[in-house]
Formats: structure tokens, C-alpha cells, sequence
């Protein structure tokens, strides 16, 4: 990470996400006895689909060489005791939420108890990291190399928002994408997180 901040010319841009159909989607579909489904689980298959869309994001920076992705594998940031590590989700794009869920869940004890074989945590194309657990509204994630790019994703909070003109209690969520401009440039970034806001505010898409 730190020949990350020295090395890669990172830029960032940030998205304002209407939340309230996210919210009111993860509240019908936990009223399902055994179902338990995460905002992060939800960012996840909206980032899936949209990653397979913009394959410049969904790549990896070597040297002088780009590779890009067909599918979406996703290193998902968990703090262990002694640091961090990102175990990968293969094919997220393909996954149902409650595949999604199972799979992070999964992941994510593993790592904690230091069970994760080498394959678990390598190769992704790229990483998403999320504090919005911690209330963290909004903040710019370092890039994991040879990755180009990862999503920084912020807490879901009560605020104020315009709706065809009318002021209305809103829930709003802040995703702070940040590149390596060597690979991908800001029209592509803009062009990609604007995509994931309307998955995001428009989420029944991710039931499909």
C-alpha cells in the first residue's frame, strides 16, 4: 500500500446514492425467515453488474500491460487482527444475494480466523471496502495493486432530498471510486460510477 500511494496516480470521484429503495428492498427481503442480507451484499451485486460493463475498471495495471476481466472478482476488504487482508468472491456478476451473502460471511470468518488458503486471497480484479458499519459517511480507499481501481463505501444516513422538486426525508449513501489514471481515465470513471448509482437507486435489478 504505501509503494501504492507513491507509485499510482490515484484520482477519485464520488457519487451521492438515493438509498431509500435499497433500504426498502433489504427490509422486504429479510422478512423472509432464514434470509440475511447486507447493505455491502447489496453493493456487491450492483457492483458485479456493473463491473462486467466497464471491463477498464474491472482490470489489472502491469507495467506498461492492462488486463482486463470478463467477470467480476471482487476482494472484499476485512480488518484481521494484525492488519488487513482481501479475500476474493469469483463471479459475483453471476451470484444470487444470498450466494453473495454466504459467500462474503464465509470469507470473511476465514480470514479472521487465518484459514484462507493463498488462491482465496490473490487474483481478484477488484476490491471494494466498506466502513459504513463504522458511521463513516464517506472516505477515498487506497488502490490494491496490480488492481486499478477499488470502492470506497460509506454509511446509509437520514438526510434531506430533492424529489421532483419537493424537499423529502431522504436516505442518501456516498461511493468514492478511487483509479489508477494510467488505466483508466475520468470519463471512464464517471461514465462507471454513475452506472452503479442508478443499480443502486433502481435495485430490483438485482433480484433478476
Amino acid at each position: 500500500l504505501l509503494e501504492s500511494t507513491q507509485q499510482i496516480p490515484h484520482f477519485y470521484v464520488t457519487e451521492k446514492v438515493d438509498a431509500r429503495a435499497l433500504v426498502s428492498l433489504r427490509k422486504k427481503l429479510n422478512a423472509v425467515e432464514g434470509v440475511k442480507i447486507t447493505f455491502n451484499d447489496l453493493v456487491m451485486k450492483a457492483l458485479g453488474l456493473t463491473l462486467v460493463r466497464h471491463p477498464a475498471v474491472n482490470s489489472t495495471f502491469h507495467g506498461d500491460v492492462m488486463r482486463q476481466f470478463n467477470t467480476a472478482d471482487i476482494s472484499v476488504a476485512v480488518a484481521i487482527p494484525d492488519g488487513l487482508i482481501t479475500p476474493v468472491l469469483h463471479g459475483v456478476e453471476r451470484l444470487t444475494l444470498t450466494q453473495i451473502a454466504a459467500g462474503v460471511r464465509d470469507l470473511a470468518k476465514r480470514a479472521v480466523a487465518g484459514t484462507l488458503a493463498p488462491e482465496e486471497y490473490q487474483g481478484g480484479s477488484f476490491t471494494i471496502s466498506n466502513l459504513g458499519m463504522f458511521g463513516i459517511e464517506e472516505f477515498n480507499a487506497i488502490i490494491n495493486p496490480p488492481q486499478a481501481a477499488i470502492l470506497a463505501v460509506g454509511g446509509i444516513k437520514d438526510e434531506p432530498l430533492v424529489d421532483r422538486g419537493e424537499l423529502v426525508a431522504g436516505k442518501t449513501m456516498r461511493l468514492t471510486l478511487s483509479a489508477d489514471h494510467r488505466a483508466v481515465d475520468g470519463a471512464v470513471a464517471a461514465a462507471f460510477i454513475k452506472d452503479l448509482r442508478e443499480l443502486l437507486e433502481n435495485p430490483a435489478a438485482l433480484m433478476l
